[in-house]
């Protein structure tokens, strides 16, 4: 896209697209440090923010496996931050509020660190072409992230099978999962990654509406949400892609 060696073009996508996901991190982080938002709200916002941008991005690189695995690469480096960060082996507050429930790094060796190896294997496994990829990180994103936003906001209603879970949340996450999922169809079909259809679109209906009823369950509460989410979107997505 930048240049007529794929090599260089790969090489800029990277550093463009490292520096687009830092400078969000870094963002997230100082909002955090500094209290604007409540550090839940601040934390999914994170939630919802980086993974979608990020695949924004993926057009910038080429087709095939080293486009892959250098987008990969990018989220790939944050599991090790993420890890480096949750055995305590550094310091980042910044990052840890802005990743963290209550501001203890070893938060992140759990939903953080599933966050980022989910959207890893999505991007160097599935890629652009694969409609799984879309449903995985848009459910996971958009989906949870809102969720817990608006049930948090207006969910005084509670599941009758987990009252950790409100109906509002579950309602939000299958809309944003699934609105989500369609907004990226339509941008990769404009690419020529994959295709728009109405038979697409009911298909990333059905994968946000399981995900969603998987995530309402209290067996998602005690495993973590950003485990269950991404792996009934792929099981599910093979099925109906």
């Amino acid at each position: 896209m930048f240049s007529e060696n794929p090599v260089v073009g790969d090489v800029v996508a990277s550093a463009l697209t490292g520096g687009i996901a830092l400078s969000l991190l870094r963002f997230w982080g100082e909002i955090a440090k500094m209290g604007v938002l409540d550090q839940k709200l601040n934390r999914k916002l994170v939630h919802v923010s980086i993974g979608l941008v990020f695949i924004l991005c993926w057009p910038m690189f080429s087709s095939g496996n080293r486009g892959a695995v250098l987008a990969a690469l990018i989220p790939g480096v944050n599991i090790i931050k993420v890890l480096l960060l949750g055995l305590g082996v550094y310091e980042d507050e910044a990052t840890v509020k802005s990743m963290s429930r209550f501001g203890d790094h070893r938060e992140l060796l759990k939903g953080p660190l599933y966050y980022a190896t989910t959207i890893t294997l999505a991007c160097a496994l599935c890629w652009r072409t694969s409609p799984i990829a879309i449903a995985a990180i848009c459910n996971l994103c958009a989906g949870d992230g809102l969720a817990d936003i608006m049930g948090r906001r207006f969910g005084s209603k509670k599941l009758p099978y987990n009252k950790n879970k409100s109906i509002v949340g579950s309602i939000s996450m299958v809309v944003a999962g699934f609105l989500a999922s369609i907004g990226y169809m339509h941008y990769f079909s404009t690419f020529g990654y994959v295709e728009e259809s109405w038979q697409m679109a009911y298909r990333f209906f059905v994968v946000s509406l399981v995900a969603a009823l998987v995530e309402s369950h209290p067996i998602s509460t005690e495993l973590d949400d950003n485990l269950t989410v991404p792996l009934t979107s792929v099981l599910v997505g093979s099925f109906v892609f």
